[in-house]
């Protein structure tokens, strides 16, 4: 059993380069885990300066001045970010206190719907089995609606700490654009010398990660903006919020698509019933979806990340249940880091020592 291990220790870390990325990986996993809630803002701004860099190595490309470049591209994100918080957000808001106030009425309806199904399948569905589902679902939506609508302390608090969020992170942002090689040349100051394995495992996950990210967020924007101007032609009701559950469902693969169209089939039916209007929202909600799984999404990420889709659901599952959304929108990257560190990681071959 120790010659086994002893083998098994050789065979993986017998070079001083594992050790070094090992290290590295686990200071960056246990500096998360156990600091990331006080690091927050550092993580957040050092995420997105680190999205942000790819536009200003754009336009350097053109030799145009980096802090031009740095100051055009941070003006671009701050316009974006005012956009998102004076314009979408109030929108976001309304129609989404807008659905709560109306979840009443909604379940009144839905209730007088299920109450037909013991008559017409009284040998599948019985009366009581319905009215204690409706009694259950009444009790659980009307305490989360409650939930919603409320403001405790807590919620103020959040509140002050998010608006500390949004002039520290901007500015930590600018920042670290601006003194990009200053920064990461004190950084590397700490790195040992012999750190080939570490920059090589960087170099192939580096273009993969930055690609995958930014096409996310543009596939994002450009599902929420096609399904909120289909939605608005259709003249669906919260068209605002539900065009961007659509945009977010992205996020969580082959799963998303397929939770967000019961809120879609929800709002659909009692607004028309089942009607032509009904048919056409979730016809047109479906083609939007066909498209995006196979025009759009092979268009932004075409060879750009190689797992098998059984994996992509384990890294969602496993990162979405450790960082919740944010697990979720970054467990195909951190999967990706993963599986470059195992294909890079040097191996000896045990039957080569003998």
């Amino acid at each position: 059993m120790i010659k086994l291990l002893n083998d098994w220790y050789n065979q993986h870390f017998s070079n001083p380069q594992v050790a070094i990325l090992a290290l590295l990986l686990s200071f960056g996993l246990a500096t998360v885990v156990f600091a990331g809630d006080i690091l927050a803002p550092l993580l957040a701004a050092v995420i997105i300066a680190y999205l942000l860099d790819g536009g200003v190595d754009f336009m350097c490309s053109f030799k145009v001045p980096r802090f031009i470049s740095v100051a055009t591209v941070f003006s671009l994100f701050i316009l974006l970010l005012l956009i998102l918080l004076f314009v979408l957000a109030p929108l976001l808001f309304k129609q989404a206190t807008q659905f709560v106030l109306e979840i009443p009425d909604i379940l009144t309806k839905g209730q007088n719907v299920v109450m037909l199904l013991p008559e017409k399948y009284p040998t599948f569905v019985s009366e009581q089995v319905v009215l204690e589902i409706l009694s259950s679902a009444r009790a659980q939506i009307t305490r989360g609606s409650q939930q919603i609508l409320s403001f405790s302390i807590a919620s103020v608090f959040d509140i002050i700490v998010f608006m500390v969020y949004l002039v520290v992170v901007p500015l930590l942002v600018f920042f670290f654009l601006k003194d990009k090689k200053l920064i990461t040349g004190w950084f590397g100051e700490f790195l040992p010398r012999d750190k080939g394995l570490v920059v090589k495992v960087w170099n192939e996950v580096n273009g993969k990660i930055a690609s995958y990210v930014r096409g996310k967020f543009l596939e994002i924007l450009i599902i929420w903006v096609t399904t909120f101007i289909a939605f608005l032609w259709l003249d669906l009701q919260y068209a605002v919020l539900l065009s961007f559950l659509v945009g977010i469902s992205v996020l969580i693969p082959y799963v998303g698509a397929a939770i967000v169209t019961l809120p879609i089939a929800i709002v659909a039916y009692f607004q028309w019933g089942y009607t032509s209007d009904f048919i056409w929202v979730m016809v047109v909600y479906m083609i939007i979806q066909f498209l995006d799984g196979n025009l759009l999404v092979p268009l932004l990420f075409s060879g750009m990340v190689n797992l098998h889709p059984a994996a992509i659901i384990a890294a969602v599952l496993v990162f979405g249940a450790i960082w919740g959304v944010w697990g979720v929108f970054f467990a195909i990257p951190l999967g990706t880091l993963i599986h470059a560190v195992l294909n890079t990681w040097p191996r000896t071959d045990l039957f080569d020592q003998h």
